[in-house]
């Protein structure tokens, strides 16, 4: 579990996250005619920090709704904020549209990542209809029984090498601003997004073999829980596959690079839905803004 180096900043931070957490939803301007699932999954959107894609986020929501929303883990980045509190008023609004939708009657899983595992200690507790936990069982429309984690626990780094885990995150939070400044380059000259750590980890062989190793890994333990599937996030890469033994694995990606979601139709077929692929004109915008915002 993730400690504060310095215990007043870190009561201060925990009471500062629990008022966010807390606080009633907003009335918001939401889409009179959302896109309307039985199940939707998100993760790894690291609010608080700067490679948060929040504006695309925050959209998304606007514009999808849902009977169940399963958050599944690293939706707070309390690495990240451990070391300077980033919240821009986007991130806000994320929370806010999240709110808002269990306000609705919305049933909001917020499963606990490795980035958000000072939430873990609250684990058990509903805020509301929000429900926070370690992991969940979703029953989809046609039976199927699904296991819902992050996956950290899945990585040996995390729980083997704690301390490469950081250096890593380090090195990943500095290709990110890469990124940022690249993509700012490809606005202004009218092109849309492109993730360099995204094209970095399907070319490097390590990268590659460590996702392969990592999904059979996950299937195996939803194989001996006997699961029909099993759901995470984690590593960033979002994907839907049957493995070997039957078992179907399903990644719901990120908010960092590839701006990915998961939702289930009435029927419970899953789907991938890569926001930026289906939303051009509404990236460049979000793009445009970031841009002009980070200039200011």
């Amino acid at each position: 579990m993730t400690q504060w180096q310095n215990t007043d900043t870190a009561l201060d931070r925990e009471h500062w996250l629990a008022s966010t957490l807390t606080e009633e939803a907003h009335s918001e301007n939401l889409t009179e005619d959302p896109i309307r699932y039985r199940t939707i999954w998100i993760s790894d959107c690291h609010l608080g920090s700067k490679g948060c894609k929040a504006d695309f986020l925050s959209d998304f929501l606007k514009q999808h709704d849902c009977e169940k929303l399963i958050l599944n883990g690293d939706i707070i980045d309390g690495w990240r904020m451990r070391k300077k509190i980033h919240w821009p008023q986007a991130h806000t609004n994320v929370i806010r549209r999240i709110l808002t939708r269990a306000k609705r009657g919305t049933q909001v899983i917020y499963i606990t990542g490795n980035h958000d595992d000072m939430l873990r200690r609250y684990s058990g507790i509903d805020f509301g209809n929000i429900h926070l936990v370690d992991e969940h069982v979703h029953i989809t429309a046609d039976g199927k029984k699904l296991w819902c984690i992050h996956g950290d626990q899945f990585d040996g780094v995390i729980q083997c090498h704690r301390w490469l885990a950081f250096v890593g995150d380090f090195l990943y939070e500095t290709v990110l601003t890469w990124n940022r400044w690249f993509n700012k380059a490809r606005a202004r000259l009218g092109f849309g997004y492109w993730s360099l750590s995204a094209y970095l980890k399907h070319k490097v062989k390590r990268a590659v073999n460590f996702i392969s190793d990592f999904e059979h890994a996950v299937a195996k333990s939803g194989k001996q829980k006997k699961m029909d599937g099993v759901v995470c996030g984690h590593i960033h890469h979002a994907e839907i596959r049957e493995m070997e033994d039957g078992v179907m694995y399903f990644n719901s990606g990120d908010w960092v690079e590839s701006c990915t979601a998961l939702a289930e139709d009435f029927d419970g077929r899953i789907h991938l839905i890569r926001w930026i692929d289906i939303d051009h004109q509404s990236v460049k915008q979000l793009t445009a803004q970031e841009t002009s915002a980070e200039a200011a």
